[in-house]
């Protein structure tokens, strides 16, 4: 089960990489028409309404997406599949088509039908169709059929079954709903103590890759938070179908202003710790690496490269990092400074968002930055002297986990030699990724070599005896694909 929420986790990634060109065409069009919002400028509104065709429809973007992501082979009719899906339960299930059905008046329709298109249902219909594709691509249908054999009978499959699963969320999707707005509500109608919560266990997640679940509740119109789309739409609408529990305690740009300071200023306060208490010996190679790590942090709000240097040879350093996350995603929604973003809390993302006219004061962000980056720096030292923690540079000598990670090497390079190490190719079973990591179902996981494999790499995870996470950073896609090429797959 667990390895079966990792992959959706990492299928999630596909539709959240499209998010980053929606900020940026509505970030550069906010910088050319900060006041009138496109009104005052036809470029800008070009570039406004550019950004929001994909906000808008995030939800069809998350069937798709996670469909394609799911399917074995990724094929684009795997994409197509989703498709279909999301447009039969979604059109099933509309007010009018319930009322209808039901012979409700549509006045007494549950509101829950009136919010169907979500993303919620786009992960649904995008999970169900990526697994008819895997079961269904290769049937062979009687000769009079054959037109409508493999990849084309899927579609078909999956239209009927999605019939029968609109018949069950027809009772079932008002209880779900209810459920889901509960959940977000009871943090955010805390207003910034919920917001700091939501932070804590957003970083707490990482090691696993389910923060993307929690992400969907907040960020996206799962319970009617939705704080990325409120954030990137017109003033206007930012607040228009806010919860009733939240009114008066909801800011828009509460759920993501706060990782700003983080992603951009702590994480480089805790490679500069790393550089410090690391050994001489090894003080100029890991300042290489993690000044590798705390650029891309910095500029992209990548944090798994850093992060997992840490998170597992230091796990109560990495609970205090999920602990300051939470502060000031807290101090951020308290102070209401806010911006916003489309991908990460990166640099990026900051600069498009400053002229988004809601955006309240995000420069102050950067002033708690500097304060955040000198807290992790003091603590972190602090911490990792006191109690010898074995962070990057740190490990006694005869494990020399750290070695020449830093070296420049081809992508073809790293991939042949991560093959043997995760215990060759008849040990590999599967190959796929998501942001930043190598997602691998192997027959044996005892098999793979994890002190060789973190002498390359920033880390390795085995969730489940036949699942291995290989922390590559963002140039992970060309590995994977280099590693498929090798083994013929």
């Amino acid at each position: 089960m667990f390895s079966y929420l990792q992959k959706i986790g990492k299928a999630l990634m596909v539709p959240v990489a499209v998010l980053p060109a929606a900020a940026i065409l509505m970030g550069i069009g906010y910088w050319i028409d900060p006041t009138g919002w496109g009104a005052n400028s036809q470029l800008a509104a070009f570039l406004i309404k550019a950004g929001a065709a994909i906000i808008d429809n995030m939800a069809i973007l998350f069937a798709i997406g996670v469909a394609y992501g799911l399917s074995k082979d990724k094929n684009g009719a795997a994409a197509l599949t989703g498709l279909v899906a999301f447009q039969v339960v979604t059109t099933l299930l509309s007010t009018g088509a319930v009322a209808q059905i039901t012979g409700t008046p549509i006045e007494e329709v549950s509101p829950a039908f009136g919010k169907i298109n979500n993303q919620f249902i786009g992960i649904l219909c995008g999970v169900i169709s990526g697994e008819l594709y895997n079961k269904f691509s290769n049937v062979e249908l009687p000769k009079f059929l054959a037109f409508f054999s493999g990849k084309r009978f899927v579609p078909i499959i999956t239209s009927a079954v999605m019939i029968f699963v609109s018949f069950i969320l027809l009772y079932v999707w008002p209880v779900i709903f209810k459920g889901l707005v509960g959940f977000g509500t009871s943090i955010a109608k805390m207003g910034a103590v919920g917001a700091g919560i939501y932070g804590f266990l957003n970083r707490l997640l990482i090691p696993v890759g389910l923060h993307h679940a929690l992400n969907s509740v907040f960020w996206f119109n799962v319970a009617g938070i939705n704080d990325i789309g409120r954030f990137w739409g017109s003033p206007e609408v930012a607040y228009a179908d806010l919860p009733a529990v939240l009114e008066g305690t909801y800011h828009v740009g509460m759920y993501q202003a706060g990782f700003f300071p983080i992603m951009m200023f702590g994480l480089l306060g805790a490679c500069l710790a790393f550089i410090q208490t690391s050994k001489s010996e090894n003080k100029a190679k890991i300042a290489s690496i993690m000044m590798a790590a705390g650029f891309t942090s910095f500029f992209t709000g990548v944090t798994e490269p850093v992060e997992f240097a840490f998170m597992f040879v230091a796990p109560a350093l990495y609970l205090l990092h999920a602990i300051l996350t939470g502060v000031a995603v807290f101090l951020a929604a308290s102070f209401n400074w806010m911006a916003g973003f489309g991908f990460s809390a990166g640099f990026i993302d900051f600069v498009f968002s400053v002229k988004n006219p809601n955006a309240n004061n995000p420069f102050m962000l950067l002033v708690l930055g500097l304060v955040f980056f000198v807290i992790y720096y003091l603590v972190f030292v602090s911490a990792i002297k006191m109690f010898n923690l074995k962070t990057p540079g740190r490990e006694d000598t005869d494990e020399e986990i750290i070695e020449e990670k830093n070296t420049k090497v081809s992508h073809s390079q790293l991939a042949s030699s991560l093959i043997p190490l995760l215990g060759g190719a008849e040990n590999i079973e599967e190959v796929d990724y998501c942001t930043t990591r190598l997602r691998l179902r192997v027959k044996e996981s005892a098999n793979v070599d994890e002190i060789k494999i973190k002498k390359l790499v920033p880390g390795i995870l085995k969730p489940s005896k036949n699942a291995v996470q290989v922390i590559i950073g963002p140039q992970v896609e060309f590995i994977a694909d280099e590693i498929k090429r090798l083994l013929g797959k």
